[in-house]
């Protein structure tokens, strides 16, 4: 008897429905928050926006982007270059197609960040084209050469999908904020530690 052959990340976000892909690409900002200063709080009209789907998600998409203009961040950040931009992009649609698109750039947007604080914790860099397939690799499901923070995001981005995919609403929700605050802690340990060891 063969046991059954998990899905890959591109598997997970190809079926998911909108409630699911906006879910993993909020999720994935979550995870991408550690590095600003104070923007712990400013996701919170989205994950509200979610339980209401498409009656929420307009308004709370924008209210986000007001806390996130708001908030004292170093503007010089790559990661809050990174968060706003994928914000900036965010469909105001609640549509498949628009939302398919957003919650795949935020799962390479989010696997690159976690490759480059990889990458700062070792001796050498690898080239553009080394890094584009392992992110390729992890998405289709074979992670290998990829470090410890990009591996945990993936199964992180997997877990997620995996949550949402069987439907279980504001707990389901619950359930992913959870992994994602997890997330947080893993990249605000890795973003201090660095902090202190360059200064």
């Amino acid at each position: 008897m063969t046991s059954k052959r998990s899905k890959s990340l591109r598997e997970l976000i190809a079926a998911a429905d909108e409630r699911g892909l906006a879910a993993s690409g909020v999720a994935c900002l979550e995870r991408c928050l550690p590095p600003l200063e104070d923007g712990s709080g400013a996701l919170a009209p989205l994950w509200t926006g979610l339980a209401k789907g498409t009656d929420g998600w307009s308004g709370s998409l924008a209210r986000c982007r007001e806390a996130m203009a708001d908030a004292d961040t170093d503007t010089g950040d790559e990661a809050v270059a990174l968060v706003q931009q994928m914000l900036d992009a965010a469909p105001a649609a609640w549509e498949t197609g628009p939302l398919r698109e957003w919650a795949d750039d935020c799962s390479v947007a989010a696997l690159e960040l976690h490759h480059r604080l990889d990458a700062g914790l070792g001796e050498t860099e690898p080239s553009a084209a080394a890094v584009v397939e392992v992110l390729k690799g992890c998405r289709e499901g074979e992670p290998t050469g990829a470090g410890p923070l990009v591996t945990g995001e993936l199964r992180r981005q997997l877990r997620v999908l995996e949550i949402l995919a069987a439907g279980e609403g504001g707990a389901g929700l619950r359930q992913v904020l959870r992994v994602s605050t997890e997330g947080q802690r893993v990249l605000r340990a890795v973003v201090s530690r660095r902090a202190r060891v360059q200064g």
